[in-house]
């Protein structure tokens, strides 16, 4: 019969598995199918389809194996999560006298390797009871999240061959889930991935071979390998081998503009030994990098699977891998972990650049009682694009200072009112003398954030000025270390002008992000007495864009991919674009 571990020593083999963030990067079953308005959202599990248990030892004990399971929501336009409270139900039945399970929860908090927090919501409390475990849990955001991490080790008195599945179901009023399930094997494939020596300083143009490396430490063969390449938008891997599909991340609102490489290599990979690619992949730093980061995963490949709608296949030559012949051999004589966290690498990169971030204003007029829309905001005018995927902070802030003889009545959402000394405000729906609006944690090159105010004019001020600075977080250290060109950060809101004076750009600068960027809309405002007439509708999820691009975020924005395999990595948040940019509101 299945039993729970006890405590201490799930908090031991949890160590193994280096973190829930960790167990998120796995494949998944399938992709969550985007809801119509009136239908219930669908939501999607997933994990690893197959996982090799080290065979139970007597007297030494079993060795954990890991086995992550997630849950993948839509996101961008097809779905902005669920809030109510969920379930999921794992039977174990089908792995009694093969594998003994423990459940820690769910997701723990622990930060993901893009940096957002684990679990889509509240992490669930999960109960074990017989060959049954329940996991009741709170929110689900859009993206692909860990929601229960798995310690499975062989039963005593198991062999090698023995062979079971868990399955898991989900259910909660008013969405749907599309069960999953697992199977494990006592004395499969351990397949582990060796570190590359990356040179980590670069400029752009630099270019350095992968020749990528990984072992079987299992106890049995592996019948083809999935491998997994992940890449941010400041690298670039040229080489697009036919065995491999490839999928980008919008790079606009709904993604940091990420490349997932999913190459299946066939072949029979032999236990206790190492294996390397028959050429090296190349990687470069594009002009465009900064900070950037690179994962590559190995694991088994399974049985084949539809290939996932948003992958296309490359069309160059067949990714191959040979066996690591003579002393750099060194799978054979060393001790076989079964544990998830070593199928993968990730390196990070710093590259040497730049990226100007120019802040627009504008210049409205209107009679008094008047209301009118400021179209306010920054550009980043490149060539790098700057992303903050580790800590999930934000790259900048938006200052924006309120022209004499006029109040703001509707804001973007995203906006918080603060005193005229910048200091924080309770009252948040009255007028405020001054805004501050964060960015995301990523910004694109050739995107920026637009913010859209509507102001009613209380005194007809001639010439009246308000002040739009884009700055660093913190008003304490308010530079951008990145940026060259500190002096075109502020810009000028102008009321009622005179005179042809520049009240600083009226429109927001302009860069060649390059074909891949797309165009987005202008967030949504928000009354902060109500709403306002003149004042643009909608809604805003607290990360707006528009004038041709918007800002990008981890959080939510991690991939979903159905059929050979994805990789899960971050929580992100939701990016929405609305409201469109006036046009004739200028006099």
């Amino acid at each position: 019969m299945t039993r729970l571990s006890p405590r201490n020593a799930l908090r031991r083999a949890a160590g193994l598995l280096a973190a829930a963030g960790l167990l998120a990067v796995v494949p998944l079953a399938g992709a969550a199918a985007p809801a119509r308005a009136d239908e219930p959202p669908v939501f999607t599990l997933g994990g690893p389809a197959e996982t090799g248990l080290q065979p139970y030892r007597a007297g030494g004990g079993p060795k954990p194996s890991g086995l992550g399971i997630t849950v993948t929501a839509p996101s961008g336009e097809e779905g902005t999560g669920f809030a109510g409270r969920f379930t999921l139900t794992f039977d174990l039945s089908g792995v009694a006298g093969v594998a003994d399970v423990a459940i820690d929860g769910a997701a723990s908090g622990t930060e993901t390797s893009d940096g957002g927090a684990s679990g889509g919501g509240t992490a669930p409390d999960c109960e074990v009871t017989g060959a049954k475990a329940v996991c009741v849990g709170t929110g689900v955001r859009p993206g692909t999240h860990p929601a229960a991490a798995l310690v499975v080790t062989a039963a005593a008195g198991g062999e090698r061959g023995d062979s079971g599945t868990i399955t898991v179901t989900g259910e909660a009023e008013g969405a749907a889930f599309t069960p999953f399930t697992a199977r494990v094997t006592v004395g499969g494939p351990d397949l582990v991935m060796e570190e590359l020596p990356f040179r980590t300083e670069l400029v752009p143009g630099d270019r350095q071979q992968a020749p990528i490396t990984f072992a079987n430490r299992g106890a049995g063969d592996a019948e083809g390998v999935l491998l997994t390449l992940r890449y941010t938008r400041g690298l670039d891997i040229p080489q697009r081998y036919s065995n491999c599909r490839y999928s980008e991340d919008d790079p606009g609102p709904s993604g940091v503009g990420r490349t997932t490489a999913l190459c299946t290599v066939e072949g029979a990979f032999e236990a206790g030994e190492a294996y390397t690619l028959a050429a090296p992949l190349t990687i470069e730093a594009t002009e465009r990098a900064y900070r950037d980061t690179f994962l590559y995963r190995i694991e088994e490949a399974g049985p084949p699977r539809p290939a996932p709608a948003a992958f296309e296949r490359g069309d160059g030559a067949v990714l191959k891998a040979v066996p690591v012949t003579g002393p750099q051999n060194r799978a054979a004589g060393r001790t076989a972990d079964p544990t998830p966290h070593d199928n993968q690498r990730e390196a990070d990169f710093r590259t040497e650049n730049t990226a100007d971030f120019a802040a627009y204003g504008d210049r409205v007029s209107g009679a008094r009682g008047a209301t009118v829309t400021a179209d306010v905001g920054f550009r980043n005018v490149g060539p790098a694009w700057i992303g903050h995927l580790r800590s999930g902070e934000d790259v900048a802030v938006v200052d924006f200072t309120v022209p004499r003889g006029a109040s703001v009545v509707a804001k973007p959402d995203r906006c918080r009112a603060v005193t005229a000394a910048g200091e924080d405000r309770e009252d948040q729906r009255s007028p405020a003398p001054r805004y501050l609006c964060p960015t995301s944690p990523a910004v694109q090159d050739g995107e920026g954030l637009d913010l859209p105010f509507a102001l009613r004019i209380e005194e007809v001020l001639i010439g009246a000025e308000g002040e739009v600075t884009v700055r660093a977080p913190s008003a304490r250290n308010p530079a951008l270390p990145f940026d060259p060109a500190p002096a075109n950060n502020t810009a000028r809101l102008v009321l009622n002008a005179d005179d042809d004076g520049d009240g600083g750009p009226s429109t927001p600068p302009t860069s060649d992000p390059g074909p891949d960027v797309s165009p987005s809309g202008a967030p949504a405002t928000s009354a902060p007495g109500g709403g306002a007439a003149g004042a643009s509708g909608g809604s805003d999820s607290g990360t707006g864009s528009g004038h041709g691009g918007g800002l990008a975020s981890t959080g939510s924005d991690a991939l979903t991919v159905a059929g050979a395999a994805a990789v899960a990595l971050t929580a992100g948040l939701a990016l929405v674009a609305a409201a469109r940019r006036r046009t004739g509101r200028h006099s």
